[in-house]
């Protein structure tokens, strides 16, 4: 058959596949999302209606959207058809087998496949050196030196295919090398592998393999990482704490004419056995029940004994266990042959990843989206009201001048020095409340800082050290955890402290100098907490009595206390940027409105000189300013229109039903995305201009 090139357009992804459909249109939706937020920041600065920590929210937003990753990874003894499953699932489209996968003992390292649009397609692979110097992985993937690259012609399937063989590659060490690299235990010598005749024992050559590659399904964000066999996994503990429990669902694959045997037990009940994971169970291979002299019955009887103890065996749902033939399956999609791909079972497997693992990352999406959406708009109606205030009061200013002497302008003229006097008062109040909410702000940060964190850390894992045989260890991390839970509570508690300062201070501005000042909601740092807790429940499995051996490595503690100190890092500093950011907006608010209430100021008594110097132009200014008004309540509904189809794109549920976003009006003059309306004094009265839509450019998509 043709073979399709493996950086195909996203429209070439093979259609009948559940999972790859549904990932598919979930990249879809958030590109038009990306570019229905994208379009409404662009209209918003067009308009001078973004201050500037608005904008960080929605470009923190697209950028989100641009680069979140789905994390998919494939647990296994060697074996079991796991690189075959991953060509299945993923990769058949490109007409054979992309992944290794032979008889016997494949893939040595953990691979990671994935797109990164800012590097050319290639295999990059850490040498297995790289161990002994104590570096983590995550510190390794900053250092391009560490790396040894090879190039890949991803528009040849066969030479592609063959570059991938390279996470196969082994090499032979003395016992002491082996031992050093994690690859040998005098503690437990029925594991280790064997010694060749010159006293030599083959490690893999590579530590890490990641695959860049522009495959549809990577382009949407999509990482899959194919794990080694039980060895493989002990030997590099940054696989078992940091990206195991960091993927977003870990389908483990077994062998159906082997069911659970005591490897894959150990693998399980090590590495995977916390109900915090979402975990499917593949038992694959189940052609290989089916015997020409018995009944199909009778196969399929066995097949289903075989689910029942393997769900008992690993006290998971039966519906969480997917018997199937990834041979069968690869073969049926390469060859189009939809019955034997029904054979295979696969579908069912790529409907349960479809309908549960999708959708609760698309639900995150939507949350995100319709909050910044809220709070951008609220901050916007409160400028578009008081730029329409300002127009008011010119209005009736103007009015009132009808058929008035020059003594009546000058009078007017005095009260707006007047009330610039009055308002200028309020700049000692802001200061102080400017001070107050620093200080504040400052001392909710310090609490989310990355230097309490790391100390907090440092404590548990040196009470760790101490404790007799680590009988204390998840004592110490419970604790640590607790006090953790504690400094978020308290972070939320500031907040709302805060809120509450600049509620009582924006209710005396608003009062005594006409402001509009309104604080927003403190944010919620609830789904922090469920962050930790999930982190806890990920990491707290390597603390119990079966793994004090393990504790008692330096290396492996060393490393867990890395890989732990990363993801709290990430939970801690995206609570205080949430802080931050939200600080941030309530202080561009009081800016915003104090440059406008000047600037209305201003217009004002340019508008009444003008009047006095030219008093035959009273009605062309009265005219101006009312088309203005009518303008503005032109920009106001199209701003409406184009927040409400953000919303709908966040929310929308069938991907074909896509609407035009709005670009007009109805019963009103037309608001185009290139009209840029502003308040400005001109050699007149103030007046409405259009003028070129400034080039913005999207920033970057945030790298994994």
């Amino acid at each position: 058959m043709t073979q399709l090139p493996i950086d195909s357009a996203p429209n070439d992804v093979t259609t009948h596949e559940p999972f790859v459909r549904s990932l598919d249109a979930m990249g879809t939706w958030r590109g038009r999302l990306e570019e229905s937020v994208r379009e409404l920041v662009r209209f918003l600065r067009e308009q001078g209606l973004l201050d500037e920590a608005a904008g960080d929210l929605l470009d923190s937003l697209r950028q989100r959207l641009a680069g979140e990753k789905l994390v998919v990874a494939f647990v296994a003894e060697f074996s079991r058809g796991k690189s075959e499953l991953i060509n299945a699932i993923f990769f058949a489209d490109a007409g054979r087998r992309i992944m290794p996968a032979t008889p016997g003992r494949t893939t040595m390292c953990p691979v990671e496949l994935g797109w990164d649009a800012d590097e050319p397609p290639g295999l990059s692979l850490l040498p297995i050196e790289t161990r002994l110097d104590g570096a983590s992985l995550a510190e390794l993937r900053g250092q391009p030196r560490a790396w040894v690259r090879e190039s890949l012609d991803v528009k040849d399937p066969e030479s592609f295919a063959g570059a991938l063989t390279a996470v196969m590659r082994t090499r032979h060490v003395p016992v002491d090398e082996a031992r050093a690299l994690g690859f040998w235990n005098d503690e437990q010598p029925a594991d280790n592998p064997p010694i060749d005749i010159e006293g030599r024992v083959e490690v893999p050559m590579w530590r890490h393999a990641i695959i860049n590659v522009p495959h549809p399904l990577l382009k949407r964000g999509l990482v899959v990482i194919d794990t080694p066999g039980l060895n493989a996994i002990g030997a590099e503990p940054e696989l078992t704490v940091g990206l195991l429990p960091s993927a977003h669902v870990v389908v483990f694959v077994l062998g159906a004419d082997t069911g659970v045997t005591r490897s894959d037990l150990e693998i399980w009940r090590d590495h995977l056995a916390s109900q915090a994971l979402t975990r499917y169970v593949v038992l694959n291979k189940i052609d290989a029940l089916y015997d020409p002299l018995s009944s199909v019955e009778h196969s399929e009887s066995q097949i289903t004994r075989q689910c029942v103890q393997v769900a008992r065996t690993l006290d998971v749902p039966l519906a969480r266990v997917f018997p199937l033939s990834a041979r069968q399956a690869l073969e049926a999609r390469v060859e189009g042959n939809s019955a034997l791909l029904v054979d295979s079972r696969l579908l069912a497997l790529e409907q349960a990843l479809a309908q549960q693992l999708l959708p609760q990352r698309r639900a995150v999406f939507e949350q995100l989206t319709l909050e910044a959406l809220g709070v951008v708009q609220q901050q916007t109606q409160r400028s578009l009201n008081d730029l329409r205030r300002g127009l008011t009061e010119q209005l009736m200013e103007l009015r009132g001048l009808r058929g008035k002497n020059a003594s009546k302008v000058q009078m007017l003229l005095s009260r707006v020095a007047a009330e610039t006097t009055e308002f200028e008062q309020c700049t000692a109040q802001l200061q102080a409340l400017r001070s107050v909410h620093t200080r504040m702000l400052k001392e909710l940060l310090q609490g989310l800082s990355g230097d309490v964190l790391r100390d907090q850390v440092d404590l548990m894992i040196r009470s760790i050290r101490e404790s007799l045989l680590k009988l204390g260890a998840k004592r110490s991390f419970t604790q640590l955890f607790a006090q953790l839970r504690v400094s978020l509570d308290e972070a939320q508690r500031r907040g709302q402290d805060i809120r509450d300062m600049l509620a009582a201070s924006f209710t005396r501005l608003n009062t005594e100098f006409g402001f509009s000042l309104s604080p927003s909601s403190t944010p919620e740092l609830s789904r922090f907490r469920d962050d930790m807790a999930l982190i806890e429940r990920n990491y707290i499995q390597y603390l119990g009595l079966s793994q004090a051996m393990r504790l008692a490595q330096p290396r492996f503690l060393d490393q867990f206390r890395r890989m732990l100190m990363s993801r709290l890092r990430v939970v801690f500093e995206s609570a205080a940027g949430e802080m931050e950011l939200w600080n941030r907006t309530a202080s561009a608010q009081v800016d915003a409105q104090l440059r406008e209430r000047r600037k209305a100021f201003k217009r004002r008594r340019e508008s009444l000189e003008r009047i006095r110097q030219a008093s035959g132009e009273l009605e062309v200014r009265v005219n101006e300013l009312e088309q203005q008004e009518l303008r503005l309540t032109a920009l106001d509904g199209h701003l409406a229109q184009l927040f409400e189809a953000s919303r709908r794109a966040a929310t929308q549920r069938e991907f074909g039903d896509t609407q035009p976003l709005p670009m007009a009006v109805a019963g009103a003059s037309p608001v185009t995305l290139t009209d840029r309306i502003e308040l400005a004094p001109g050699p007149g009265l103030p007046f409405l201009s259009t003028s070129s839509p400034a080039t913005l450019s999207p920033p970057a998509a945030e790298r994994a």
